[in-house]
C-alpha cells in the first residue's frame, strides 16, 4: 500500500471539518424531534450526509490513483479518518476545559473522562460512517480499474517443426 499519507492527513482533516462545521450546520435546520434517544431524524440525517461526504472525499482522492489494492487503500483512509475524528475531539474537548478553568489540574482530572466516552455507540457510528464508505470508494474504483484493464494478450506458442 503506498498512499501519499500527507495528503490522506489533509484530507482526512478537511473531511472532519466539513463533518463537524458543514453537515452539522444543514442537519441543524431540521426541526428537532420531540422524543429522546439516538435515533432521531436529525441524527440519521447527520450519519447518511457524512457517509455521503466521506465517500465523495475518498472517490476524489482516490479517483487518480489506479489501484488494484484500492479496498485496502480506501479502508486505511477511512481509519485515518476515523482517528483524525477522536483526536479532534479530545484537542478541542481538552482545550475547551483549559480555556474555561485555566487549571491543568482541572485538564488532568476530566481526561479520564475520555475513555468511556469513547466506548459509547457515538463511537462506533463515527468508525462506520468514515470507514464503510471510504471502503465502498475504494472497491468500486478497483472494479472500474481492473474491468478498464485490457485482457491479457493469448500466448503465442513456439511451435518447433
Amino acid at each position: 500500500m503506498n498512499l501519499n499519507w500527507e495528503r490522506v492527513l489533509l484530507v482526512s482533516f478537511f473531511g472532519n471539518f466539513i463533518i463537524n462545521s458543514v453537515v452539522t450546520a444543514l442537519v441543524s435546520l431540521l426541526p428537532a424531534s420531540q422524543g429522546g434517544g439516538m435515533f432521531t431524524p436529525q441524527y440519521i440525517t447527520y450519519v447518511i450526509l457524512s457517509a455521503i461526504v466521506v465517500f465523495l472525499l475518498a472517490w476524489w482522492y482516490f479517483a487518480p490513483i489506479k489501484r488494484t489494492a484500492s479496498v485496502l487503500c480506501g479502508t486505511a483512509f477511512g481509519v485515518v479518518g476515523f482517528v483524525i475524528a477522536i483526536l479532534t475531539v479530545l484537542i478541542s474537548s481538552s482545550s475547551s476545559v483549559l480555556q474555561q478553568t485555566g487549571s491543568f489540574s482541572q485538564l488532568v482530572s476530566v481526561l479520564p473522562n475520555f475513555g468511556p466516552y469513547l466506548m459509547t455507540w457515538t463511537t462506533l457510528v463515527v468508525f462506520g460512517y468514515w470507514v464503510i464508505p471510504a471502503l465502498l470508494a475504494g472497491w468500486v474504483l478497483g472494479r472500474q480499474y481492473k474491468r478498464a484493464m485490457p485482457a491479457a494478450a493469448p500466448q503465442m506458442q513456439h511451435v518447433q517443426g
